[in-house]
């Protein structure tokens, strides 16, 4: 009896375990993931060490949206088109791999260029408010000093760039045209963003799109290592936790 009881715990216990996993597989691949931040190209709407649920609803589903990219999903299903200014999470085109997150500036048909810093849509320049100035460190505690703006988009989206001066190497581009069924992506940190302005990302197909950036909830600012658990208070960015994504 022992020996059948203890099999029978343990069947038991395997099927918990299996179902969770589903369960988890499930919510992930159909409502929300996690995701980190691990670069500074979203400066200032999204940090180095900010942790964001992106929703997987919001733009339909493709193979991407499935755990390891599983060719499951033809296209694009219960598509929903993403509107200008959304912060988004899509696969690197070059590879349909890597996860990358930026601001969707430039819907298919749009003409998008940068002119001495300034972003033109379709022949108009969009209007950018300067809001003073912008200061973060490096890793080696140098202050780095940029400009803020708001930054207003056609249909009356504003957010938040930052810029270091107006002569950086993508700040005068060629004039892209967003062919159909993609997008033209770019970082909040103008300046130091690999976006749809250089050729190794280019233009990102929506078949390529994860879902919408929605909300932080946990942020920290690196000065606490795993194991320094007395300093985990002091790193957290308490401020941030539970903020929206604009």
């Amino acid at each position: 009896m022992e020996d059948k009881n203890a099999q029978g715990g343990f069947w038991e216990t395997t099927k918990t375990v299996v179902y969770a996993v589903l369960i988890a597989l499930l919510v992930r691949t159909v409502w929300a993931e996690p995701f980190s931040i691990p670069s500074g190209s979203m400066i200032p709407t999204l940090l180095i060490g900010d942790y964001l649920f992106v929703s997987k609803m919001s733009y339909g589903y493709s193979r991407y949206s499935l755990p390891f990219g599983m060719p499951l999903v033809k296209g694009r299903v219960f598509y929903t088109e993403p509107k200008r200014g959304d912060v988004l999470v899509f696969k690197m085109p070059s590879d349909n791999k890597t996860d990358y997150i930026k601001r969707l500036i430039g819907l298919p048909g749009d003409k998008i260029q940068v002119k001495d810093g300034r972003l033109y849509i379709n022949g108009n320049m969009i209007d950018r408010r300067e809001e003073g100035e912008y200061v973060m460190r490096d890793p080696s505690g140098k202050a780095l000093r940029f400009t803020k703006y708001t930054e207003t988009l056609p249909e009356g989206v504003t957010h938040p760039i930052i810029e270091m001066s107006d002569e950086a190497p993508f700040d005068n581009t060629e004039e892209f045209t967003v062919p159909e069924d993609h997008f033209f992506m770019m970082g909040d940190n103008r300046d130091n963003s690999l976006d749809s302005r250089s050729i190794k990302v280019g233009f990102v197909p929506k078949v390529n799109l994860v879902g919408r950036a929605k909300f932080l909830f946990f942020s920290n600012d690196g000065t606490a290592a795993w194991w320094q658990v007395w300093k985990w208070p002091m790193a957290v960015r308490w401020s941030r936790l539970f903020n929206g994504i604009k």
